[in-house]
């Protein structure tokens, strides 16, 4: 069950990381002498939103406070948020006017239509649940991603692949995709803040990874369908790939990611990686992890 206290709480974290990131220059203001901190204070931002102090802070420390949408296109505003910023404040501050809020949580599931798609398809794909969990897989994206299989269920899932020693040594530009697949989570989050997985991913990498928690800190939130990566894959080298993702059914449902080669050398190693994924062992086995 997700509380309303819960989505008051993630509300007003968002908000507050907002705040400390927009600074006076950003909205055209003179940021006077003396001054000790590098965002709006809070009395800065209620008053470009035409709010009280106590009222904002109050919203802020998640305190029973349930803003009308009149009230949010003002802090908005106030903020210069994106449109993907909007939409995720608006999204968490609704839900807290909905006390005692159930959330109907179904497991993520893969389309038995999807599952046959896959091994027909003549690129990478995956399919990922709302929490970044792996759940089913062609043997192209096994081969050029790493084979799941190796590996125990709980720990099949991009963000915490990306976390490892062998992504980190694989990856290109290793920060940018952990803010795409961060801001991913960070949606699904905002969606039932109190989802068991969500904490559990979010606990185990807090524990173990302090460029995760700076990262997770940021409060990003990504409505990302479309990236572009360089994949290290051991016996090709570096493939220059697309990726995008598509919305499969269910509320929310799970996504189904594309890895197609971007125009270039990058043809002829996919054509060469199916040649290796056709000759992969019928057991999995260990594999370089790349989420990247």
């Amino acid at each position: 069950m997700a509380t309303d206290q819960s989505y008051s709480r993630e509300l007003g974290d968002f908000l507050r990381s907002r705040r400390q990131r927009t600074t006076p220059e950003d909205l055209g203001l003179e940021p006077g002498p003396r001054r000790k901190v590098a965002g709006l204070r809070r009395e800065e931002l209620a008053l470009l939103a035409g709010l009280s102090t106590d009222y904002y802070q109050r919203l802020e420390q998640g305190r029973n406070v349930r803003p009308s949408d009149a009230v949010l296109d003002s802090i908005a505003d106030a903020l210069a948020l994106d449109e993907v910023e909007r939409r995720h404040m608006l999204m968490l501050a609704r839900a807290t006017r909905q006390p005692d809020a159930q959330v109907q949580r179904r497991p993520d599931r893969v389309p038995a239509s999807t599952r046959r798609l896959l091994p027909l398809m003549g690129v990478p794909a995956v399919v990922l649940g709302r929490h970044l969990d792996v759940l089913a897989w062609n043997a192209l994206a096994a081969e050029l991603l790493g084979d799941p299989a190796s590996y125990p269920p709980e720990q099949r899932n991009f963000l915490i692949g990306l976390f490892s020693d062998e992504s980190r040594l694989h990856c290109a530009d290793w920060e940018t995709t952990a803010l795409e697949y961060i801001g991913m989570l960070r949606a699904a989050v905002a969606a039932d803040p109190g989802h068991p997985r969500a904490a559990a991913v979010v606990g185990e990498l807090s524990i173990r990874s302090p460029e995760f928690r700076r990262l997770w800190a940021r409060h990003d939130v990504r409505e990302s369908v479309h990236g572009e990566k360089v994949i290290h894959h051991p016996r090709l080298g570096d493939i220059d790939m697309e990726w995008d993702a598509y919305p499969l059914p269910g509320n929310p449902g799970p996504v189904m990611l594309v890895f197609t080669p971007r125009p270039g050398p990058a043809d002829d190693q996919l054509r060469l990686l199916g040649t290796l994924a056709e000759t992969r062992p019928a057991e999995p086995h260990p594999a370089v992890r790349q989420t990247c």
